[in-house]
């Protein structure tokens, strides 16, 4: 292998680990912001004990998503150099304000909703964690527009010297319409990672609790089925979003990425009325397009791409073709920008097993989950209790299901742009347009030797990490509702000491245990988090 393909899959494997975390850490954090907002209005126990459980669970992730997601910073800089010099004109502005905006926002607020607990108004502790949430989900706004102006660039003008792009427009960068599509994508995927895993959870605890036999009257009950019932319809409602939202984007990657999308579809050639592919063979794995088998829907595909069921789609031969007149036949022969493969043929056309396969496996998961979450509903309507090993099991596996479709989904945008870093815009005259080759983005300074020691120093750490992560959530999990999930003081110097000393039920606290301190709980408490 090559310092390319390391580099690529330094890349691949960080940035992939990395968003397993991200889409839990927004759509649990909008979730926890709706239960907290709801034990304000109502003084509920059940919402109280509901956002202290699935706060800790949304804290440890942030943690752990936060460190692995610094490493991402520093890799423009170690092996991409030439890329990072290339797009900085565009991406300063927009990395800039992720980290002095956004994930300024998101930490100086969280650190004020994990400590305030009991120190500052209930209001006001409240704004803390809408002010948070805002900054995370502000925060992905500005990373999924920088990824989506290599997507689609716009805004910018080639300099007459180098030819790298100049910001003209940073509007034009905010508002690029691949960006919103992305983004509303993004985050209802998110909401769905987020439902499952209340169902999951949700669901396990309700069948360990009847399976105890304790009764269902206790609060305990009502923050489990509460949980599984958000969930779920939290979850069939996202997965309704994330089909209107994939559909937007799929039309517009059928007019700025066509090669994409038919990779994705393994459509080799040319078809009007165009076919969707349910399942293909023969030689997807090879990478040829000449003899691929498909079972199809005829004219699906065509609705996809243009919103109706009979126009022509072109077919990846076709598209290679034309791409190749527009940008080259051959990489320029200077092998201090484009190394071995310098004077090589260009293979406009990406890896057909890895589009196809992951477009599929995000659609996939995406329905199981919602089969789920339907299954979640209907077992716990009522007031039922499903015991059901299988149901209750295969809800907490199934977790997993989104995860991997929003993992799939990424996967799927980032290498079926390939062979671009940059992809030029299809909106403007091919000799305005901006586009940048994987190839020539690699720091030329650095060996293989070098990137092979920092691909396996960190898929090392980043082991470590994922040890750690899971062994936390899953002591948390297993734990459940804790005595310290029950438990705030009114902020100090309000003078009702009788209050201070009463739980959310209205008992007192040190009722039965004379002469305890009961603000060890806020010690247990303040160590949970």
């Amino acid at each position: 292998m090559d310092v390319l393909d390391i580099a690529r899959w330094q890349f691949g494997i960080t940035t992939v680990y990395h968003f397993m975390m991200v889409p839990l850490t927004i759509g649990l954090g909008i979730l926890l912001v709706v239960m907290h907002t709801m034990w304000v209005r109502t003084d509920s126990p059940e919402w109280l004990r509901m956002t202290r459980f699935w706060g800790k669970i949304f804290l440890i992730n942030f943690v752990l998503g936060v460190a692995t997601g610094l490493v991402q910073e520093f890799q423009f800089g170690l092996a991409w150099s030439e890329y990072s010099r290339f797009v900085g004109d565009v991406f300063g502005s927009l990395l800039a304000l992720e980290a002095l905006l956004a994930f300024f926002l998101e930490s100086t607020f969280l650190g004020l909703w994990i400590f305030g607990w009991g120190r500052i108004p209930k209001k006001l502790h409240l704004a803390t964690l809408w002010a948070a949430v805002i900054g995370s989900v502000v925060s992905a706004y500005f990373i999924i527009a920088a990824n989506s102006w290599m997507q689609h660039p716009v805004g910018v003008v080639a300099d007459d010297a180098t030819g790298r792009p100049q910001q003209v427009d940073f509007l034009a960068v905010l508002t690029n319409n691949t960006a919103l599509a992305a983004f509303t994508h993004t985050i209802v995927a998110a909401l769905m990672v987020a439902g499952a895993l209340l169902v999951g959870v949700g669901l396990h605890h309700l069948r360990k609790r009847k399976l105890a036999g304790k009764p269902a009257d206790e609060i305990d009950h009502g923050v489990w089925r509460r949980s599984v019932r958000i969930g779920g319809w939290v979850s069939l409602a996202a997965f309704v979003l994330v089909a209107v939202t994939g559909d937007w984007q799929a039309k517009l990657m059928y007019h700025q990425q066509p090669l994409k999308m038919s990779s994705a579809e393994a459509l080799c050639e040319t078809e009007a009325p165009a076919s969707f592919s349910i399942l293909a063979w023969n030689k997807l794995g090879s990478n040829e397009c000449d003899d691929v088998h498909s079972i199809t829907v005829p004219g699906l595909l065509s609705f996809l791409a243009h919103g109706d069921f009979t126009s022509e789609v072109p077919g990846v031969n076709e598209i290679q073709e034309r791409y190749a007149e527009a940008y080259g036949a051959t990489y320029p022969d200077d092998p201090s920008r484009f190394g071995n493969l310098a004077g090589e043929p260009v293979d406009y056309q990406p890896v057909l097993a890895v589009t196809y396969w992951s477009f599929r496996l995000m659609i996939g998961m995406g329905a199981v989950s919602a089969g789920v979450a339907a299954y979640a509903l209907w077992s716990t309507r009522r007031g039922r209790v499903p015991t059901s090993r299988l149901g209750v099991y295969g809800a907490l596996a199934a977790v997993g299901a989104p995860f991997v479709a929003n993992a799939s989904g990424w996967i799927f945008t980032e290498m079926g742009r390939q062979p671009f870093v940059v992809v030029p815009n299809p909106d403007v005259p091919v000799d305005e347009q901006i586009w940048f080759f994987t190839a020539q983005a690699v720091s030329p300074g650095v060996t293989a030797g070098e990137v092979w020691t920092s691909l396996v120093a960190l898929t090392l750490v980043y082991g470590v990490l994922a040890v750690i992560e899971l062994g936390l959530l899953t002591t948390f999990i297993r734990s459940g509702v804790t005595a310290s999930d029950t438990v705030v003081e009114p902020p100090i110097g309000t003078g009702r000491d009788d209050d201070r000393r009463s739980g959310p039920d209205g008992d007192a606290e040190g009722a039965g245990r004379p002469g305890e301190d009961r603000r060890a709980d806020d010690d247990v408490l303040q160590f949970a988090y």
